[in-house]
């Protein structure tokens, strides 16, 4: 029993933040009004999304000394705030845990400020493996 109660005071202090795992026609769906945005068509941002976090809400990962979060991979140095680095010029006005839920609509707006501001090649991904062949990234379902 003594095992239980911090396992039950963990699971009140720290609720799960509900996340999702996409598959690539959920998120063709979720990302439509990215197709054209800033010339850059939807199986480019699919296969970045990919290979940036997996498709993944929850991801996150070190990156010489920031944290990217989320779907999207936005960083805390200079997108969202956090605790790790409370300089941050947080662009786009959000606590970075924002990023990691299954709503993504305020990853978006962030995503769309960072193409305006940076463009596709923020994602480093983008040029190395998104820039031919994306015929594989298309959803049939569409």
């Amino acid at each position: 029993m003594m095992s239980f109660v911090p396992l039950l005071l963990v699971g009140i202090l720290f609720p799960a933040i509900p996340a999702k795992q996409f598959t690539k026609c959920e998120l063709s769906q979720e990302l439509k009004a990215l197709d054209g945005y800033r010339g850059i068509s939807l199986p480019e941002v699919i296969c970045t999304m990919f290979h940036t976090s997996g498709y993944d809400t929850q991801a996150i990962a070190e990156n010489k000394g920031s944290t990217e979060y989320g779907l999207f991979q936005i960083s805390n140095k200079h997108w969202c705030k956090s605790n790790q680095i409370p300089q941050s010029r947080n662009i786009c006005d959000i606590s970075c845990d924002k990023f990691l839920d299954d709503d993504i609509t305020d990853d978006i707006m962030c995503a769309k400020k960072i193409l305006d501001i940076k463009g596709i090649d923020y994602w480093l991904a983008h040029k190395a493996l998104c820039t031919d062949k994306l015929e594989q990234w298309l959803c049939e379902k569409l």
